[in-house]
């Protein structure tokens, strides 16, 4: 690719050495993304600061056009993009065709908060005076965003901060790239939006960094890693910029002795296998009662076995790992859990009928696990799904919240008064009760502890992107 970055409307080549983009399903290269100079970055954010009075000073109405009109353009080249994440992120077609299509759904939701967000009018002490609390755009934004869902995680923070009014400079990552950049273009070429409200740079850690700290950024929002979040935090300090960070998890399932064990199995086998477990909300923990245990794990290795792996581009279930870093990481947290005393049930790295090239693990179950082991305290962020077996509710409640993160848990129980009491100890950002993961437009997606600041989603995700501003009116 030659031109990966766009500044107030005009696409320029990146002036730095490329970083290259690997097919996950070969381990070839596919192309190299060159990655944009301290120059570009700085004149993308003055672009975008130029461009933001004007763009909030807009008709909502014309600011959700703009939305249906992105969401419009992103479905008649649904196939185009589907083909581009699938070869860079590993992904089935037919699943990168859903993530298209539920872009697609999630600016045309967003566009509909034009009309929704709304002030308040407080009484005065004083006489002959009003005090109204306004909402206005916070800004320019800053994007970040993580390889496992590039387009939905571009979307998902670009669709609420437009419609509120602010501009955007968007920085994909450099590990999968490619479909924001083309979904950008696309975009770019469609005219939705006026120049300089949506700008794009590309590169690795460097520019980041760069973006994060430009005294004209009034926003960061990122998802990714919790180590890359903790130094995000940092730099906004320095300018006192906003932040909003979805950084992982390791989410623990519960499996009650009083569960549907069919639903359950179904529930965590999708949780902890979909995407090849590459998704921030996988059951990495599952917690299984005593009672049902060996019931409950027969189920969940056979629909583990049942899942198809192969290469994105035939009719299967799972791909491959993203890269050779995540397939190194996710190999040697399956060679220390055996080490450390795990029973392999089904699965492991290696799959010999795909090419050696590629970076394939199996969905991975095990037994025997214990809380001391490397897999239940870490984020493995792959297809493998640790059993351990408890003995009361209490050591449940207990297991679920030894870690440092909190994003997503998970109760499969019939027993009204133990699905209240795991509501309230949880100390989870979301708690799915009976179901598996994935998120509502309308609902709030949002870390505790170390998963992260603030949230994507709804009222809550759309208002993180405004502030108030407080009018003391006085007419008298």
């Amino acid at each position: 690719m030659e031109k990966t970055v766009l500044i107030n409307g005009v696409w320029e080549a990146g002036e730095v050495t490329g970083l290259p983009v690997v097919d996950p399903s070969t381990g070839r290269e596919i192309c190299s993304v060159p990655s944009a100079s301290e120059d570009q970055v700085r004149r993308a954010v003055e672009a975008a600061a130029a461009a933001q009075p004007a763009w909030a000073a807009l008709e909502p109405w014309r600011r959700a056009d703009s939305l249906r009109a992105m969401a419009a353009c992103l479905l008649k080249n649904r196939q185009e993009l589907a083909e581009l994440i699938s070869a860079e992120v590993g992904k089935p077609l037919r699943k990168s065709g859903e993530d298209v299509d539920n872009a697609a759904i999630y600016l045309g939701y967003m566009a509909e908060w034009d009309r929704r967000i709304e002030g308040e009018i407080v009484p005065s002490d004083n006489r002959d005076e009003t005090i109204l609390l306004t909402r206005v755009p916070v800004g320019v934004i800053a994007a970040i965003t993580a390889w496992n869902y590039p387009l939905d995680l571009f979307i998902r923070k670009a669709a609420p901060a437009l419609v509120t009014g602010n501009t955007m400079v968007v920085k994909p990552t450099e590990v999968t790239p490619l479909a924001t950049i083309r979904a950008i273009e696309l975009i770019s070429d469609e005219e939705c939006l006026p120049d300089g409200v949506l700008n794009l740079v590309t590169g690795g850690g460097a520019v980041g960094a760069q973006l994060c700290s430009h005294p004209l950024v009034n926003m960061i929002t990122m998802t990714g890693h919790r180590d890359t979040g903790k130094k995000i935090m940092v730099t906004a300090a320095q300018t006192l910029a906003r932040v909003s960070l979805e950084l992982g998890g390791s989410a623990p399932a519960i499996v009650w002795k009083d569960a549907d064990l069919d639903l359950a199995a179904d529930a965590i086998a999708f949780a902890s296998f979909e995407n090849t477990g590459q998704v921030c909300t996988s059951s990495e923990r599952i917690l299984v009662h005593r009672d049902v245990h060996d019931e409950f794990v027969e189920r969940l290795v056979e629909r583990a076995n049942r899942l198809k792996v192969g290469s994105p581009r035939e009719d299967v279930d799972l791909g491959p790992l993203v890269s050779r870093g995540q397939f190194r990481k996710v190999s040697e947290a399956i060679s220390r859990a055996r080490t450390e005393g795990a029973t392999l049930r089904c699965g492991g790295h290696g799959l010999p009928a795909l090419p050696r090239e590629g970076y394939w693990v199996r969905p991975t179950v095990f037994t025997d696990v214990t809380p001391e082991m490397s897999i239940f305290k870490e984020e493995t962020f792959g297809p493998i799904a640790p059993v351990i077996r408890i003995e009361s509710f209490e050591e449940a409640i207990r297991l679920a919240n030894a870690t440092r993160y909190g994003l997503s848990a998970f109760l499969f129980s019939n027993d009204y008064r133990l699905i209240m009491r795991a509501q309230n100890e949880l100390r989870f950002g979301e708690i799915y009760i009976n179901r598996t993961m994935g998120e509502a437009l309308q609902g709030f997606h949002n870390g505790h502890q170390e998963s992260g600041i603030g949230g994507e989603d709804g009222k809550h995700g759309v208002l993180k992107y405004t502030q108030i501003r407080t009018i003391y009116h006085r007419y008298g």
